[in-house]
Parts: C-alpha cells; structure tokens; sequence
C-alpha cells in the first residue's frame, strides 16, 4: 500500500477506535479536521479506492496475529472460525445484498477466521475474511470462495492457506458443531490440521463396538471417569466443570451430493478422541454438556485443556458482537458495496486488535490507563468486572478525541473554562 493511503488507513483505524449507533455510523471525525465533509469525502474515497485491496488491508492483522503468537507460552495457536449474517434490510441504496434466511432477511454473510491465544484465551487479530454479496465473495484469500460454497467447503483452503504461514506456534482449528461432519474430517485430517469439533450425538466405535456419544459419556459417569477441572462462571453463577474422555472411531460412509442426488461414500476409519466436558451447580446438577472430537494428541493437550479451548471459542463471538452491536454497529454502515463494507471491516478489525492488546496488557502502567479510560467512557462496570472492550473502545475514543483537540485547539484549558462559564453550562466552580 502506498504511503499516502496507509496514513489514510492509520487514519481511518483512530477513526473506528469509537462505539457506533444508528444516528452517527461512519467512523469518528478527527478533532483537528475543520470540515466533516472533508474527513468524510476522503474515507469515501479511501473505502472506494481500487488500488486499496483487501489483501494488503489484511496484512497488518496477521502481522499483528504473528507477533501476538511468537509470545505465547502455549506451542498452540487457536484459529476460531465461525460465520455472521450482517442485515442490512433496511438499506435499500446497495444492490448488491442477499437473502439470508427468508426473504425479507437480507445483508451479507461474514466469515471469519480469528487467532487466538491457546494458553491464556485472549483474542489476537481476525486473519481471514469472506464476505458473501449477490454478486461475488470478497475476500482476503489467495483463492475466493465461489458464490455457492457451502461455509465449510470454505474451511479446507483457508486451513491450507494458514499452514503455509508457517506461523509461531500449532494451529488448532476449532469450529462449532455444523462442523461435525464425516466427510469434512476425511478431508482435513489427511491434510494434516489439528482439529476441536463440537459433535451431536452421533454414532461411532468405541473398544470396538458401536456406540451413541450419549451411550460412551454415560458409561464413562458410571465408571467414575469425570474429574474436577475448574471452576467456572455459567450465566453469571460459579460453577465446577467436569471432563472425561475416551478414543472413538468414525467409521461409518458420509453423505455427499453430487448432480443434485444425495449419495453415501464409503471412506477410511478416523481415529479421534471423546472429549466431554459437563458443568454442574454446587448441588451437583447439570447445567450443560457438550461432546468435543478432537485429533490433538492426548500427550501434548490434556482433556480439561480441550474443554478450555472450546470454552474460548466464544471469542469470535464477542468478536462479532463488538463489531456490531457492542460495538462498532457495523449493520448501520452507509457504504453502498459489498466491497466497501468488506475494507471497513478490515480497518475496523484492526481498531478491535487495539484496544485487545490494552485489554489484556497487565503491566501497572496499563491497568491504570485501563481505568481511565472506563472513567472517559461513561460507563458503569458490573461488580467485579474491572473493564470490557465496548467499555474501553468508548473510553478510548474520548481519549483519542481530547488529545487531539489539546494539541490543536487555540484555547488554553483555563480560556475553554472561561467560555463554559460564559456560557452559562459550567459545572466547574475551582476556576
């Protein structure tokens, strides 16, 4: 990217650091900019610009995401991978949005594949997106999708891709469970990609014999298997989570279609382990379970730190959430392409990597950057909760906004005082 679009972009990423609403939902106009027309005309022309390619806005998040791994102490890397639908029903000026579950439901659908820290859980940088329009997939791999590829025909390239980044540590690809799929597992496992696959309660082979999931957990509570892990918080109540764990076979045909016709094909066995992970209340009820597939080998990741790693899985989601309504409100954006829309996303993901490299620096001096920065944002923190991102996005863009200002005002802060006095909207009675 030339020079004079990249101070375009860090401009445009200072921009996103802000939480968005429906009345004002283009980025922040700088407190130095005389003329919002100006700032506005430029990220049109930014968003718009064909020289600025998705694959370059990508680059400083895997940049981000790589330096973010090298520092782990895990020898893993997560790669989350999950998909949103953003629903721009209500925009009617672009042309360009698809069904997505009825017909009057209409928008773009986003797929998104996030790094995560495999040894403390903290979210490091989205490194893959494809954004489904009517006219095309816009998106930051080599190879784009095609418009008709289902969202896991989507997975095997993008695992291929990741692989040839030869990044710092491990990728374990975890997905949710219209993952489980035995054709899917035939296709990754010879590839050679580590997988977490939540499961439904499928048939397999267990010391030989076949087996329900739900038949092998119940043997293995009556064989005393589940062991304490940790406690854990399960809808804001403290909770104790149990794992146990067995190896299992997938040894069944999977089903493809091909010419429109639905056949089963017979394939070899798939060797994986059984990971379940419950969580009870203190007088031992169940509250939730879940059945995880795994092929990460037992030796180098123990069961409880499997059920770990699903539980963060849920950090794409507050990814999704901060982008839109937590957030960034990325549903109320005016641009009128599917391809603009795709290069915000970009520079907006790199906001969020911002405020997560603040949100989960301990040092002394950020803890009480951390706290200013909820003060500036206004909000009100939930008892025992230090800080949030949506919390430390606002704070952060009320920093951002004042330093700004201070450094290119004309007004001294006792002159800024004195016109509020003036004014008659002053609360300051120390001057």
């Amino acid at each position: 990217m030339e020079r004079r679009l990249q101070r375009r972009y860090e401009a445009l990423v200072r921009a996103h650091v802000k939480l968005g609403n429906l009345s004002t939902a283009g980025p922040a106009i700088p407190a130095d900019q005389l003329r919002a027309h100006t700032a506005t005309q430029a990220t049109w022309r930014f968003l718009n610009n064909e020289r600025v390619t998705l694959s370059a806005l990508v680059h400083p998040l895997r940049e981000a995401g790589r330096v973010a791994t090298s520092q782990s102490r895990s020898p893993f890397v997560l790669v989350v991978h999950d998909w949103c639908k953003l629903d721009f029903k209500t925009h009617t000026a672009k042309t360009d949005v698809i069904e997505l579950t009825h017909e009057n439901d209409v928008g773009y659908d986003l797929t998104t594949s996030l790094l995560v820290d495999a040894g403390m859980g903290a979210p490091l940088a989205p490194v893959q997106m494809h954004l489904a329009t009517a006219k095309k997939v816009h998106s930051t791999a080599i190879d784009a999708p095609s418009r008709n590829d289902h969202h896991l025909e989507q997975l095997l390239p993008t695992m291929n891709e990741i692989a040839e980044w030869h990044l710092p540590r491990r990728p374990v690809h975890i997905i949710d469970r219209e993952a489980d799929s035995l054709g899917h597992f035939r296709q990754w496992m010879p590839a050679g990609h580590l997988l977490l696959v939540r499961a439904d309660d499928r048939r397999v082979l267990w010391d030989g014999t076949p087996k329900l999931l739900s038949e092998i957990t119940k043997e293995l509570d009556l064989q005393g298997h589940f062991q304490e892990t940790r406690q854990v918080l399960y809808q804001g109540k403290m909770a104790t989570q149990l794992v146990a764990e067995a190896n299992v076979v997938l040894h069944k045909p999977h089903k493809t279609r091909r010419g429109g016709k639905q056949y089963e094909v017979a394939g070899p066995r798939v060797p994986l382990r059984l990971v379940v992970a419950r969580v009870i209340d203190e007088k031992g009820n169940l509250l939730a379970e879940w059945l995880l597939l795994t092929n990460v080998p037992a030796d180098e990741m123990p069961a409880a730190g499997i059920a770990l790693w699903y539980y963060w899985r849920w950090r794409i989601e507050s990814f999704f959430k901060l982008l839109k309504s937590h957030g960034l409100n990325a549903e109320g954006w005016q641009q009128e392409t599917g391809l603009a829309i795709a290069r915000r996303l970009l520079v907006a993901s790199m906001a969020c990597v911002v405020i997560w490299n603040l949100q989960h620096d301990t040092s002394r001096a950020s803890e009480e950057f951390k706290q200013v920065l909820v003060k500036l944002s206004g909000r009100t923190m939930k008892y025992g909760v230090k800080y949030t991102a949506p919390a430390l996005l606002a704070g952060y863009f009320v920093y951002l906004m004042m330093a700004d200002f201070l450094s290119s005002s004309p007004y001294s802060l006792h002159e800024l005082q004195s016109l509020a006095r003036q004014s008659g909207i002053s609360f300051d009675d120390t001057a």
